[in-house]
């Protein structure tokens, strides 16, 4: 139905100019050119629309559209519309007959608009009955009321266009005046472009840019390296984005980009190519007025690369790993790493060498409980206690998003060991990242912030060591298992390396990716039995379970006591003996004072360990040291004879991971026999057998389920590495010639008590009888292997 009778001085019909008594009906030239123009484009056949809303040079019509405006609908035709009062066809207009609303009728009926502008045919009824009006009025009075609104926002909007439309034709004009006369920004006269092309200013512009970023560059430098850096003596190149990061890993989900690594001098290069590494001084220096922002935008760059990075090497094959015949592993092409990645911590530093491997296998464990396990210090530390002096988290800049661990970041210290005395403790302090890849699939990433923040609390006998982009990505299996596709890569000082050992670490058996992955799968069937509801077929003898728990965490404190006398970390008060005695130069002899620690005797303790290479296998080696029917041969504790077992607790399938409790026997009826704790762990990586005396009562109560915290024991042991055909095996005479066979990598170690006074002076034969023991027991060791002495 249409009403425009009602506001017919506020529409104009198509084709005909908008003017008002002979005048232009718009003053605004920028509303009028586009009213000009639409015209013009109608007449040629197009079909664009003409605003409908007037400017300020119609003040007749607007007044009267206005005054009927204000009457809210009511002023109407005897209750008819237009249309029924004028038939088709009729062009004279009828003179129009006004019924104006009383103003109770009119807030009655606003009122009703305001609650419900559609009322329905009830509602209609309802109210003309009670305000004496025809129903078809009432109906009329609602329509007119609609589109009396409508025309109104119609109206506010074409206002507010015709003011946008209105700045941006004096923008346009201004910046065409501009283009007409150009001004110098440097001196500020008239600039004359002459005859210069297009594509030379393209490149003043650029090579104004440039200098300004070389600026900026320049000055972050100086105060990164703490003293100014000149743009001409040290041209750098501009920071290039970081193409390398992929979409599927490299979302930061930050809304604000990331400045890339190329941006600080510890990454920059020259346009020559030669790379600038600041020294490790220069760096500490340097990051002292460094402003937390910044260090953080560093550290976020930093993860996104080395997870980006974690990712491909982890899933990428040839070229980039090469197949071994020789076990099947896998060895790292650095020829084709280089061209593939960006190295994101910098270049390798001289003297170091770089170890890198990948494992792939099955564990016990589902995907969410691991990644909760990796993201905790403590329970990554337990976990990998042979293999983890000590660590800490130093600071956590996200703790992950949604209430889970996707997007957590944060700065951890570690100290990574190989239980031998030849090989010094690995300090590390590392940025570790956790990124959700898809649902059931997580990713684990660490790498060294050395080059961002001074490692201030290595220490001077450890071993310098840079982490690569390393860690595991985690894929959810059925039944509570996880596939772990594991990846180490480091760079080290080799030169602080035992040559006995330098192989075994260049090859990954020391600290690679087959240990972590080895060792992880054994302590999580080890944490699958214990949280098992009965006892595994393999114990012999019948211990409650809360004596089982006890005894397992007498033994568990037992292995981390030895680990800790073979490598001092800093986490343990261990004194390095030098000179002390007639002692050699690959024995490790340290001290340490007990005063009132629970768990151990108090007085002087004097911890000696060292390593050797014997021809004899791993697994032959082990089995030999851990079977109580043969420590006669080399133990001076069982008196001489075998030692039977008094209980046994299986730590896994493998008959060789258990915790025995051991009873030597009498040599007369005087003399009370002794109990011996024993833990025994063993995988493809490697061995280990821990013992430590008891006594008879301590250990009554911990198979109750006592407390057995305060039971004393000092550890010793012997600690197993393979050393497989290729690294150092020995040679073998065959009758074909020689062939060359596997050996072991021992180590021995013991801790005694040698005065029971913490403040008694260490005597030189208290060192000699330590060493003379270790030589002894390797003596006896291959004599019973039937070694070459």
């Amino acid at each position: 139905m249409s009403f425009g009778s009602l506001f017919d001085s506020a529409m104009l019909p198509y084709g005909v100019p908008a003017m008002v008594g002979g005048k232009p009906l718009f003053n605004s030239p920028a509303l009028s050119l586009a009213l000009q123009t639409n015209m013009e484009a109608q007449r040629d056949g197009s079909v664009l629309p003409v605003v409908t809303s007037v400017g300020s040079g119609d003040t007749a019509p607007r007044n009267k559209e206005d005054e009927n405006d204000c009457r809210s609908g009511s002023d109407h035709l005897d209750g008819l519309s237009s249309d029924e009062l004028e038939p088709p066809g009729n062009s004279r207009k009828r003179k129009k007959r006004y019924h104006r609303h009383t103003p109770q009728q009119i807030q009655e009926l606003e009122a009703l608009f305001k609650e419900c502008p559609h009322p329905d045919e009830k509602q209609r009824a309802e109210l003309s009955k009670r305000l004496c009006l025809e129903n078809r009025q009432v109906k009329f009075w609602f329509q007119n009321r609609r589109t009396q609104m409508k025309m109104q926002m119609e109206r506010h909007e074409n206002t507010l266009l015709r003011q946008e439309n209105d700045k941006l034709r004096a923008e346009n004009m201004s910046i065409r005046e501009a283009m007409r006369n150009p001004i110098c920004n440097h001196c500020g006269g008239p600039a004359m472009l002459g005859e210069v092309s297009l594509e030379e200013q393209h490149l003043r512009m650029e090579n104004a840019r440039l200098k300004d970023e070389l600026t900026r560059v320049c000055a972050l430098a100086g105060k990164l390296l703490g003293k100014p850096v000149s743009s001409m003596s040290t041209p750098l190149s501009l920071p290039m984005p970081n193409s390398s990061l992929d979409l599927s890993v490299g979302t930061n989900n930050f809304a604000s980009p990331l400045p890339t690594l190329n941006d600080f001098p510890n990454n920059a290069s020259s346009p020559l190519g030669t790379v600038i590494t600041p020294t490790r001084g220069a760096v500490a220096t340097a990051m002292v007025g460094v402003d937390k922002s910044l260090e953080r935008s560093m550290l976020l760059e930093l993860a996104l690369a080395a997870m980006d990075e974690l990712v491909k090497m982890a899933q990428m094959e040839e070229p980039l790993w090469i197949p071994c015949l020789e076990g099947g592993k896998a060895t790292l092409n650095y020829e084709e790493y280089l061209c593939s990645f960006n190295r994101c911590i910098g270049v390798k530093p001289v003297g170091f060498v770089s170890e890198a491997t990948r494992e792939t296998g099955v564990v016990i464990i589902n995907s969410m409980a691991l990644v909760e396990t990796l993201m905790d210090s403590a329970r990554w530390s337990e976990m990998f206690s042979c293999m983890i002096a000590s660590a800490t988290t130093i600071e956590v800049l996200s703790s992950g998003m949604g209430g889970s661990r996707n997007g957590a970041l944060q700065l951890m210290h570690a100290e990574l060991q190989v239980l031998s005395p030849l090989v010094p403790i690995r300090d590390v302090n590392f940025l570790r990242f956790c990124k959700q890849l898809a649902e059931g699939c997580w990713a684990v990433v660490d790498v060294s912030i050395d080059g961002i923040r001074e490692n201030a609390s290595a220490l001077a006998d450890n071993m310098k060591c840079r982490r690569l982009p390393s860690g595991c990505l985690v894929q959810e299996l059925p039944n509570g298992y996880c596939k772990v596709t594991w990846v180490e890569h480091a760079e080290y000082e080799e030169v602080a390396v035992h040559q006995l050992y330098r192989p075994i670490l260049r090859s990954g058996l020391g600290l690679g990716a087959h240990r972590w992955l080895a060792t992880l799968q054994r302590q999580c069937e080890c944490l699958s039995i214990l949280m098992s509801s009965s006892a595994p077929t393999t114990d012999t003898t019948t211990i409650t379970a809360s004596g089982r728990r006890s005894m397992l965490k007498l033994a568990q404190r037992m292995t981390d006591n030895f680990c800790a006398g073979v490598c001092a970390s800093s986490a343990h008060k261990w004194s390095k003996l030098v000179g002390a005695g007639n002692v050699g130069e690959d024995v490790k002899v340290m001290t340490r004072q007990s005063v009132d620690e629970p768990g151990e005797p108090p007085g002087v303790v004097l911890s000696a360990a060292t390593s050797v290479w014997v021809p004899v296998a791993p697994q032959r080696l082990f089995d030999f040291l851990r079977d109580e029917r043969l420590r006669s041969e080399w133990d001076i504790l069982s008196n001489g004879g075998p030692m039977q077992e008094m209980a046994h607790i299986a730590k896994g399938q493998h008959h060789g991971n258990s915790v025995s409790l051991l009873r030597a026997s009498a040599v007369n009826s005087n003399q009370s026999s002794m109990l011996i704790l024993q833990e025994t762990c063993t995988d493809p990586s490697g061995s280990m057998v821990v013992y430590a005396p008891v006594d008879i009562p301590a250990m009554h109560l911990v198979m109750s389920g006592g407390d057995s915290t305060y039971v004393a024991l000092l550890p010793s042991g012997f600690a197993i590495l393979p050393d497989g055909p290729g690294i150092s095996g020995s040679t073998t005479a065959t009758g074909d010639g020689e062939t060359k066979v596997g050996g072991s990598l021992l180590t021995v170690a013991f801790q005694i008590l040698v005065n029971s006074q913490p403040t008694a002076k260490l005597t030189v034969e208290s060192v000699e009888t330590v060493n003379n023991l270790i030589s002894c027991t390797i003596q006896k060791i291959k004599a019973a292997l039937n070694c070459d002495v």
